[in-house]
């Protein structure tokens, strides 16, 4: 798991999947086997968990921010988007 980003609205974390082979840290937990990334909204205390094609999509959100280094208001911008996706309440355990 990888710190993307960090504001006093937004965190990201870039959750990366298992290698092959690999085994689960503790018996019967599953493996994660692709990538994703959660975005969490600390304003609303909630969480989105993008994989699949929304990884995908935010994956070449990321490259072209590192071709073009964005200001923190369009990165701002652009995760209040995907924050209206946002369901999952954050659960610390």
């Amino acid at each position: 798991m990888n710190l993307l980003y960090e504001s006093d609205a937004f965190a990201v974390t870039h959750l990366l999947a298992n290698a092959a082979g690999e085994t689960p840290a503790r018996p019967g937990a599953p493996l994660l086997e692709r990538h994703g990334f959660e975005i969490v909204d600390k304003r609303s205390g909630k969480e989105v968990y993008l994989d699949g094609s929304w990884a995908e999509m935010f994956q070449q959100k990321i490259q072209a921010w590192q071709l073009q280094t964005p200001t923190q208001d369009e990165v701002e911008d652009t995760l209040e988007g995907y924050a209206g996706l946002a369901q999952q309440p954050v659960v610390v355990h």
